[in-house]
């Protein structure tokens, strides 16, 4: 695991503390820098859009003139509406860390666009938001846009 998705479990593990949903994210220049790191705020904040890839993206502000050409990483494959995000500012590579845990997402509308998409299949990503599903699944089907 390199060390852009380590920053992304980071920011992950960091919004559990916080009592919110273990997802985070990493935005990567094309020269290999660290542009910003997000988490899902979405209870932290009340905000049902502030996943992690758009936080990150919110945290990146004016340090990115264009986000054209980046790679974000997540620890989730990102929900449709952060998939829209990528595909509206460029981004052209999306890594991640699992998609077990939300198989309705976005990555047939990534791959369709021409967005490279890589599946980790990390154990850490899949147990830590499992986990948090497991203990609060009416926050993960508010954050799926699902109420149960």
């Amino acid at each position: 695991m390199d060390q852009y998705m380590k920053a992304a479990l980071d920011e992950a593990r960091q919004g559990a503390e916080e009592g919110g949903i273990p997802i985070g994210a990493a935005l990567v220049d094309k020269e290999g820098n660290l542009v910003a790191t997000g988490r899902n705020r979405r209870v932290q904040d009340l905000a049902v859009i502030m996943h992690a890839e758009i936080n990150c993206l919110y945290n990146a502000g004016k340090l990115a003139d264009s986000f054209r050409g980046m790679t974000m990483y997540s620890t989730l494959m990102p929900c449709h509406m952060c998939a829209g995000a990528a595909l509206q500012f460029g981004i052209t590579k999306v890594i991640v860390g699992e998609s077990e845990n939300f198989q309705d997402n976005g990555l047939d509308l990534m791959l369709r666009h021409g967005i490279e998409v890589i599946d980790l299949d990390l154990d850490e990503a899949k147990e830590l938001l499992a986990e948090f599903i497991e203990r609060n699944p009416s926050e993960w089907y508010g954050d799926i846009g699902r109420i149960e």
